[in-house]
């Protein structure tokens, strides 16, 4: 694949950032979440447009797979976890009132204990492949990730203003 080929499969992951806003944001009222199928589409989708771009040799797609199952697993956390939120959402009448302030902070930190431990796993699958990486790889993963968490951002802050809330 030729490096332009992997910037514009790079840039469609960056306007997949939407569907991933909309995976990470609770639904509102009027507005359906995306379907378990939709959230592993928009994986899939990912997980394809990273490694078209990375360009992996034969020894480095050795390394792919454990990379790729961390992606997955994270996911798949992900989605288990506003699951969660969305049920206890749900559950509660009147949050101001009827909520106590400990279990909001025990369920939060539970959360990030969760979250932090997906992204070291992830981190760790990430390593082996990429002490193999080319700098021509590296740059092309250093882009596709600027691209991902500028994309993010803005989920990133409507998502800390969610968690004032629930603070």
């Amino acid at each position: 694949m030729s490096s332009k080929a992997s910037f514009a499969a790079i840039a469609l992951l960056a306007t997949t950032s939407s569907l991933a806003y909309a995976a990470e944001v609770p639904s509102t009222v009027g507005v359906a979440q995306p379907s378990a199928a939709d959230l592993k589409s928009l994986t899939d989708m990912r997980v394809g447009m990273v490694k078209a771009a990375l360009q992996l040799t034969p020894d480095q797609e050795k390394l792919w797979p454990a990379v790729e199952e961390a992606i997955r697993n994270r996911a798949k956390n992900r989605q288990a976890r506003l699951e969660r939120v969305a049920e206890l959402r749900d559950d509660a009448m009147d949050p101001l009132h009827q909520t106590n302030p400990v279990e909001l902070m025990q369920r939060r930190a539970d959360r990030l204990i969760q979250r932090g431990a997906d992204l070291k796993k992830l981190a760790d699958a990430w390593e082996p492949l990429y002490k193999t990486l080319s700098d021509d790889q590296k740059r092309r993963m250093s882009f596709a990730s600027y691209v991902v968490m500028r994309g993010m951002h803005d989920v990133i802050e409507h998502s800390l203003e969610a968690q004032d809330d629930d603070d």
